[in-house]
């Protein structure tokens, strides 16, 4: 029986799996070609035989690996763009890779990335982007994240509540509350909601925060339509599309990132419904163009960048017994976006 050990190879492991060393690479790295059961078999062949397990102590044994794993919802979203960026801040100072993995917010996806960041040894894993409000989802992705600390990775994430790691924390319960309460201060009561998908935490969240405006107001969600579509700007462009077809009378649209908000103001603008005068329009982030939109857009701030940085410096600190938590406080950033509710 092979032993663990720095003399271990892939082709035990293959051997003891009763699978091809191709099958057992694709298997650990999580690509595609191998089904699930297989590559089940697989890593649990590994993990009782120490492969994995090993490598991450060699690569540590000096301290920090310097590479750094970052998965991402959204490459093209100037929201993980700014995050990215003060990730490879910190990373530039203190002399470390970063590698960039895209999920497109599916956790069939999201795993796969992770399985092939432990696989390539990276000392480090940074996931930004909502987590998912069924926790059985993020159940596989949990165990993973797990195993990886036990050999001494480091792990952080942004906006995530249920993976049991050191987490930076949007605050978006709070900034969906401000946005509401900034249109009902103008007047606007027949208000919708562009959101993206209800599976996703940040959306509950941010929506939850749209409920307590409403509540101190005595109204509930419920008298709002509420649009789910994808939460980027194709998805703004669709909700955009069935709010101003199936609810026209509304006078303010909420979109829960500023990436659905640029897909509403595309769609308002195409057909010429006049921004703030005839509908105001609300984002949620602050990305960088979200000031040089025509209109510019009214949104909460987050400090994505800094969300960035935080995030690597948690996980550069050395492990604490219970998860830190870090908030990331936000403001309201009144534009030209949002007016007066119209008289009609």
């Amino acid at each position: 029986m092979p032993k663990p050990g720095p003399r271990l190879r892939l082709v035990d492991v293959a051997e003891r799996a009763g699978v091809s060393l191709a099958t057992a690479s694709r298997a650990l790295s999580g690509r595609d070609g191998v089904s699930e059961e297989v590559a089940n078999r697989v890593r649990q062949v590994s993990r009782e035989l120490g492969y994995v397990a090993n490598p991450y102590a060699r690569t540590l044994a000096g301290g920090a690996s310097n590479s750094v794993g970052l998965v991402v919802h959204q490459v093209d979203d100037p929201y993980f763009s700014e995050v990215a960026g003060g990730v490879i801040q910190v990373a530039a100072e203190q002399g470390l890779l970063v590698q960039i993995c895209h999920s497109g917010r599916d956790p069939e996806i999201e795993l796969r990335q992770l399985r092939h960041l432990i696989a390539q040894r990276v000392g480090i894993i940074l996931i930004a982007g909502s987590g998912y409000n069924d926790p059985r989802v993020e159940a596989a992705a949990r165990a993973e994240l797990a195993e990886f600390q036990h050999g001494g990775g480091r792990v952080a994430v942004i906006g995530r509540h249920a993976l049991g790691v050191d987490a930076v924390l949007p605050d978006n319960q709070a900034g969906g509350r401000a946005l509401t309460a900034h249109l009902l201060d103008l007047g606007h009561r027949r208000i919708a909601v562009a959101a993206g998908t209800a599976q996703l935490t940040t959306v509950a969240d941010r929506l939850a925060g749209v409920s307590a405006a409403l509540a101190e107001r005595g109204l509930t969600l419920t008298d709002l339509p509420v649009v789910h579509s994808d939460f980027t700007r194709d998805g703004g462009r669709v909700a955009a599309e069935r709010i101003l077809r199936e609810h026209p009378a509304t006078t303010a649209i909420i979109a829960l990132n500023d990436a659905m908000a640029i897909g509403v103001l595309a769609t308002l603008r195409a057909h010429r419904v006049a921004v703030p005068d005839r509908m105001s329009v609300v984002g949620f982030d602050d990305v960088s163009v979200a000031a040089d939109l025509a209109p510019s857009l009214t949104t909460v701030r987050l400090p994505m960048t800094d969300m960035g940085r935080m995030a690597l410096t948690l996980a550069l600190k050395p492990r604490s017994a219970r998860p830190r938590r870090r908030a990331t406080g936000h403001s309201l950033q009144v534009r030209d976006s949002t007016g007066p509710a119209s008289a009609d």
